[in-house]
């Protein structure tokens, strides 16, 4: 139990440390990029005069390393600061376009858990028969491999030029008409699904199948159990783990395939707002951007981290003796 509470207490450490180090890349890097807020805004005619005043107008002028705490600081207070160009609060823009990524991300993370888990055990079940299998690595290999832009665009061209159902674009605000909203999120979730459904298809199938030759299948069926109770008792928790892991790898791949299924679809969502800010050089809203999209990554690997250690003890055992 000690060494459970502490390995745990050293996840959450690790988790905080990361998100420091994060956070210092983020502020470097859109600092780093071609092209600065004042060549954006006053463009190449303007002279080293004009831009030294806009820099200083908006302290772009001082040390890195001043500007980096004077960044933490606000942040640490509650505080994302003002966008350069429109000069909002970007806590104000985020409130509006998380909601918007949140629902988008959970109707890809509710169709990958219908459907890729149970698809996943199924497959997984028949393979160890010799009854199939060939299908599914196929289907779920050319899932994974597909990108979203490709994807995206096919969808944006056939529901554009034909009359199938469904309207791209149109898009209403979370709040306003949950109807319209869900009808407007369907094709860029169904778009994100493919690769969730394919991935998580295809390691559930690896793991159960990994679990059906372990001793204690074999154990249990020489004592008469069913299929599906040595399914739901044996082979699910067993194979839970590398599926849970996963699951921080989705929370990812949505967090970054938004970014350019919310362009496609022109959604104006987190990841739309990122590229925007990216494009003007406003460097408040990246960080905060980014730094967001970060936090949501490593809060659910740390809870995911737990929940694995919940199931099988051994993980905090073995992590702790690596340490």
């Amino acid at each position: 139990m000690l060494g459970t509470l502490k390995w745990s207490a050293g996840r959450v450490l690790s988790a905080l440390l990361t998100l420091f180090g994060v956070s210092v890349i983020i502020f470097v890097a859109v600092r780093l990029m071609p092209g600065g807020f004042e060549d954006i805004i006053l463009g190449p005619l303007a002279t080293e005069a004009e831009r030294a005043r806009l820099a200083a107008a908006y302290g772009l002028d001082q040390p890195v390393i001043i500007q980096y705490f004077a960044w933490i600081t606000q942040l640490l207070r509650g505080d994302l600061g003002i966008s350069l160009v429109t000069q909002t609060p970007v806590s104000a823009e985020l409130a509006q376009r998380i909601p918007v990524t949140a629902m988008l991300a959970s109707m890809a993370i509710v169709a990958t858990l219908v459907v890729g888990i149970p698809l996943g055990i199924y497959t997984g079940v028949r393979a160890s028969a010799r009854r199939g299998g060939a299908a599914a690595r196929i289907v779920s290999s050319l899932g994974i491999s597909v990108p979203e832009f490709v994807l995206g665009s096919i969808v944006v061209y056939l529901f554009s030029r034909f009359s199938l159902g469904l309207q791209v674009g149109g898009f209403a605000r979370v709040g306003e008409s949950f109807g319209a909203t869900f009808t407007a999120l369907l094709l860029p979730a169904l778009v994100l699904t493919v690769f969730c459904v394919a991935a998580t298809a295809r390691t559930t199938r690896d793991a159960v199948m990994n679990v059906l030759v372990e001793p204690y299948i074999g154990a249990a069926v020489a004592r008469g159990e069913t299929p599906w109770y040595i399914v739901r008792h044996h082979v699910i928790r067993n194979a839970g783990i590398p599926i849970l892991t996963l699951l921080g790898t989705i929370t990812a791949y949505l967090l970054g395939g938004a970014v350019i299924v919310e362009t496609l679809f022109n959604i104006p969502g987190l990841g739309s707002f990122m590229v925007t800010g990216l494009d003007r050089r406003d460097f408040a809203v990246v960080q905060a951007a980014v730094l967001f999209a970060a936090s949501v990554f490593i809060i659910v690997s740390l809870v995911l981290d737990l929940v694995t250690s919940a199931i099988d003890p051994r993980v905090a055992i073995v992590g702790g003796r690596r340490k």
